[in-house]
């Protein structure tokens, strides 16, 4: 079941569906609203396909990406290749990240965001500490 706040955060656009695909960076899955999706390919799309390393990129970004919509129960059916490459057991998590939502098996999520406070905050400081935040 698509959870409900997600539903009510993203108004309009769930009528208009999602595109799901791999993380580059994870062993999770990412959920565009579709608008998002059509931003992302932009960007994808204007990578010169006559530079080798950017059509390895946008092979490997594109690789298992599908369409999908809420069915008329509010479910979304998640092809099983995805779930095999995101190892997704029986329990999922679906955690907001952005513009996208990440769906990941409950136990590779908790193992992942289970940190060290003291490594956390230098990352943060690292990531964000010399930046003008606008």
């Amino acid at each position: 079941m698509f959870p409900s706040a997600f539903k009510g955060q993203l108004g309009l656009a769930v009528g208009n569906g999602f595109v799901i695909k791999r993380s580059i960076f994870q062993k999770c899955l990412e959920l565009y609203p579709m608008t998002e999706w059509n931003s992302e390919s932009e960007r994808i799309n204007k990578l010169n396909r006559f530079v080798k390393k950017n059509v390895d990129f946008i092979r490997k970004f594109m690789a298992g990406v599908k369409a999908i919509e809420l069915d008329n129960t509010g479910r979304l059916l998640i092809p099983k290749d995805l779930i095999t490459y995101a190892e997704i057991k029986k329990e999922i998590v679906v955690a907001s990240v952005g513009n996208k939502i990440e769906i990941w098996d409950k136990a590779e999520y908790e193992r992942v965001v289970d940190y060290d406070p003291d490594e956390f905050a230098d990352l943060a400081e690292e990531v964000m500490g010399d930046k003008d935040i606008e």
